[in-house]
């Protein structure tokens, strides 16, 4: 699997690649400077970009949202010296699937992304507690994909979810899982019912806060 690392300072994603060596999947790393020299990737397979918000030339939602649409079907995960509970939820809501501050430990960070991998989401602790309505977090710490009780939803409602809470658009689904957008949007308002949640933003963190993708 590709990993693109986007930050501004040279001897951070040095210690990142060498971290994301402790990952149990052969991995190859890509580097970018600055998110000009990202879009250069677009053709290169990417399977997760890691994203820092800091970085000159662009504001931090700016080079999210670029990002984004370079890469609409990759995930990608914020690494950020700025753990903000609103920033936070701007990134999630622009499309983010994970927020892992700069500040968090190297183990911390490897269970973050092996998460992520496994199709879950990440968020830290700080902003799952005091969460959104109906996102009230369950069983051990869901901070880094701990225990946490069922979902309540059919596998294909849990499918969808997972699609649109790691950013992919309703039409993007629709053509991944060979289904029509109506049906899509069907699966999606109904895994909100289930999780008591009134949109994407919201889902994230009740994705988050039980464990929703998790390998079993």
């Amino acid at each position: 699997m590709k990993f693109l690392l986007i930050d501004d300072h040279d001897l951070f994603r040095s210690g990142l690649r060498l971290l994301l060596g402790q990952l149990p999947v052969d991995i190859e790393v890509l580097e970018a400077g600055c998110v000009e020299d990202a879009l250069a990737h677009v053709d290169h397979g990417i399977g997760i970009v890691m994203l820092d918000l800091s970085m000159p030339g662009t504001s931090g939602m700016e080079a999210l949202i670029r990002v984004r649409e370079a890469f609409p079907d990759t995930p990608i995960v914020i690494v950020s010296s700025d753990d903000d509970p609103e920033l936070i939820r701007q990134a999630i809501d622009l499309g983010a699937s994970g927020f892992v501050p700069k500040t968090s430990t190297p183990p911390l960070l490897i269970s973050a992304l092996q998460l992520i991998l496994a199709g879950g989401v990440y968020l830290p602790r700080a902003v799952l507690s005091p969460a959104p309505p109906g996102t009230t977090p369950r069983g051990a710490d869901p901070s880094i994909g701990a225990t946490a009780t069922p979902s309540g939803l059919t596998d294909r409602q849990e499918e969808v979810l997972l699609k649109a809470v790691l950013g992919q658009s309703n039409k993007a689904i629709a053509r991944a899982m060979d289904l029509s957008e109506g049906t899509v949007k069907a699966h999606l308002s109904a895994a909100f019912r289930v999780l008591g949640v009134r949109n994407r933003t919201e889902a994230v963190y009740a994705a988050a806060a039980r464990g929703i993708g998790q390998k079993r």
